[in-house]
């Protein structure tokens, strides 16, 4: 059940995923790839974290909202870094960080009204 309610935002962080890691691929391969080192750096954890925040959602955890508030954070950092280069992998990457970031708000909203006010607060706690 929690996957079919959240299958738009899991679409999208692997989509995400997926764009990161080509756009870390290609930046490897730039004439001047230590120009793009906090672009890679970025793009990996950024995939890696969409990917965790799927898996969270996919198996209904208790903690998705909380995973995913932290990925769309990510996602912006990671939108920000590849929208800075004109490469179009770059530029691709970026959209699809704004698409997932926009998703993974709007679930992590709802996954705090199913909970109530005490998630973004105790996790915050910690």
């Amino acid at each position: 059940m929690a996957q079919q309610q959240y299958q738009s935002c899991i679409d999208a962080c692997n989509a995400c995923a997926d764009a990161c890691d080509f756009c870390a691929a290609s930046c490897l391969k730039e004439q001047d790839v230590k120009m793009m080192a906090r672009c890679i750096a970025i793009d990996m954890d950024c995939a890696q974290l969409c990917r965790m925040a799927a898996s969270y959602m996919a198996r209904g955890s208790e903690f998705s909202a909380t995973v995913c508030q932290m990925c769309a954070d990510i996602c912006d950092s990671c939108a920000d870094e590849c929208g800075k280069h004109a490469m179009a992998h770059c530029q691709e990457c970026a959209e699809a960080c704004r698409r997932c970031a926009e998703e993974c708000r709007r679930m992590a909203g709802m996954g705090q009204r199913g909970k109530g006010a005490g998630v973004g607060a105790g996790a915050q706690a910690h």
